[in-house]
């Protein structure tokens, strides 16, 4: 069973609009919104198909259309935001030095924002964490999209208002106009050269030494793949994948509190 402590839905459930609905309005009262979002995250866990929902759940088609309603609304991304700042306030979240990087999700149930690349069809999950590997941005893209033009689009989705100083990422993202692109927003961006690069070098080999602590973006990959319904995109619709990514982010940002 996937429970929600009473702190961590006290700190949340301002976000959801069901919870705004007054006791004397007339009609049916509809399903306490915990208890779905308990649902959600049940699946988020176990990778199970919706029809598969435990029967001590809510109906699966109720959790179904409210999941849906919560990501078409942008509610899971603007409570995400919310959660991340107040861990800024607190100190735990540290722009300081922050790191960047892509990984690969195959994508089997079809839909938009599907690329085709030579491991299959799928799309790329883009993250920058902090230096403690803790999510400050989420976004997914097509696969076919090659890093550098998704570095942009992932400030897009920057969950504080700090942007980071340093921006670490591996040799996908030696690129001098991304460098002169993030220099000019204060963000000095951070990577090793390829081998095959024709250019006089750039980077610092003092500045590089970060980069021997870019282990900590895989490791956000691997703690947000834990939860299975993340290893494989089976929604047809992108929005609805996302909002299964943010609240994996929020299971991690959850613990820090």
């Amino acid at each position: 069973m996937i429970r929600l402590t009473d702190e961590q839905w006290e700190r949340i459930r301002k976000h959801f609009p069901e919870e705004h609905i007054p006791d004397g309005r007339p009609g049916r009262k509809p399903i306490p919104t915990r208890r779905v979002l308990e649902s959600v995250l049940w699946i988020l866990n176990t990778g199970a198909q919706w029809h598969m929902l435990p029967q001590s759940y809510p109906n699966y088609k109720t959790v179904h259309r409210r999941f849906q309603t919560w990501c078409r609304d942008e509610i899971l991304r603007r409570m995400l935001t919310d959660v991340a700042n107040e861990l800024r306030d607190r100190g735990v979240l540290d722009e300081e030095e922050c790191f960047i990087d892509a990984t690969f999700v195959m994508a089997k149930g079809g839909g938009a924002e599907v690329g085709a690349t030579k491991r299959g069809k799928g799309m790329k999950i883009m993250a920058i964490v902090d230096r403690h590997g803790l999510p400050l941005s989420v976004s997914t893209h097509a696969a076919n999209h090659h890093e550098v033009r998704l570095v942009q689009l992932c400030f897009d989705f920057y969950m504080i208002e700090a942007k980071p100083e340093n921006l670490i990422g591996d040799r996908a993202y030696d690129s001098d106009p991304l460098d002169e692109e993030l220099r000019r927003d204060g963000i000095e961006m951070i990577a090793p050269h390829r081998t095959n690069r024709s250019k006089p070098p750039t980077q610092d080999r003092r500045r590089l030494s970060r980069y021997m602590r870019r282990w900590l973006v895989e490791r956000f990959f691997a703690w947000i793949q834990w939860q299975r319904r993340i290893l494989v995109r089976w929604e047809y619709h992108a929005q609805n994948f996302m909002g299964f990514v943010q609240l994996a982010c929020l299971v991690i940002l959850f613990r820090r509190f």
